[in-house]
């Protein structure tokens, strides 16, 4: 008997084997279909560049990396939507991507007061006004402040605009839609900033998808450094791509927020309050307002933005 159930033993080891191997192939392949999205769709953009103009390849491109995004959370949400119409909102009409909280969360929304529609609708104004207004009364030589203005009026009606408003209304029918845009203009450090307060939709996926896991294996150090990393590659496809030059200043740029970061938290930045009061806030202001030109860098503005302006009769 001993030998016969040594037999036996011998003869399943092969085949739990197979299984644990089937099975961890298995949960690689479900696990890539949520990034395939992802990966493929700006891989195929870039083939379009040729074909496009330069904003509409931009716009392509954005566009391709934000429904890569919105697959990989809504596959890894893990949990049915409340109701079915929810998937289809939360892809169509909803710039978040925090899908758990759209789709499944169920606990009550309190719906907003006026002020916070009045104060929606004045910056979209206000936005407007910068598009299809002061862009026309600039000297047709200042081509940098155009595009700066225009830029500038484009964030606010979409971002603190539109962006906000459709959060509002989701709102008032019970939907936890979160703003994208909290008042960043309020944070008093850089952590604060890019971690709570400015673009909440793709601070939570690179926090979820990239902080995290690295974090756990590298430490805090190359965690960050590694987002911002991340985060200056993907503005490279959406802004020095389509320019075809200024290629390395936006990712210059996001290295120095990392930068900003880990400085924040050393024994000096503690010393000086660089996370909090009065020299926290002036420290964020420097370093997100005064490098944003190898951000948004003369040759997307010229190429790209000049360009898009005409195309929307700003001027």
């Amino acid at each position: 008997m001993n030998t016969n159930a040594k037999n036996l033993a011998d003869l399943a080891a092969p085949m739990e084997t197979a299984v644990i191997i089937e099975q961890c192939h298995g949960s690689l392949f479900m696990e890539s279909l949520g990034w395939l999205p992802l990966i493929l769709l700006p891989a195929l953009t870039i083939l379009l560049r040729n074909s496009l103009v330069p904003w509409a390849f931009m716009w392509a491109e954005a566009a391709a990396i934000f429904f890569g995004c919105k697959w990989l959370t809504w596959y890894r949400c893990q949990q049915p939507a409340i109701q079915p119409w929810r998937n289809w909102a939360y892809f169509l009409a909803w710039p978040g991507l925090d899908a758990k909280a759209f789709l499944c969360d169920r606990a009550p929304v309190q719906k907003p007061v006026p002020f916070a529609w009045i104060t929606a609708l004045l910056i979209t104004g206000l936005g407007a006004a910068l598009l299809w207004g002061t862009v026309r009364m600039l000297p047709a030589s200042s081509v940098i402040l155009t595009g700066w203005c225009g830029l500038l009026g484009l964030i606010f009606v979409l971002h603190f605009g539109t962006f906000h408003l459709l959060a509002l209304a989701w709102q008032q029918i019970g939907v936890n839609a979160r703003p994208l845009m909290r008042a960043p203009i309020l944070a008093t450090s850089l952590g604060e900033f890019w971690g709570q307060r400015w673009n909440s939709a793709f601070n939570q996926v690179v926090h979820a998808f990239l902080f995290r896991p690295f974090h756990r294996q590298l430490g805090l150090a190359v965690a960050t450094m590694g987002v911002f990393l991340a985060s200056g590659m993907i503005h490279e496809l959406v802004l020095s791509v389509p320019a075809r030059a200024g290629y390395g200043l936006p990712t210059l740029y996001f290295l120095l927020q990392g930068a900003g970061i880990l400085a924040e938290h050393t024994a000096l930045g503690t010393k000086i309050s660089l996370r909090h009061g009065i020299i926290g806030w002036c420290f964020t202001v420097a370093l997100t307002a005064i490098p944003a030109f190898w951000l948004f860098h003369p040759p997307f503005i010229t190429r790209v933005i000049i360009p898009f302006l005409h195309a929307i009769h700003a001027f």
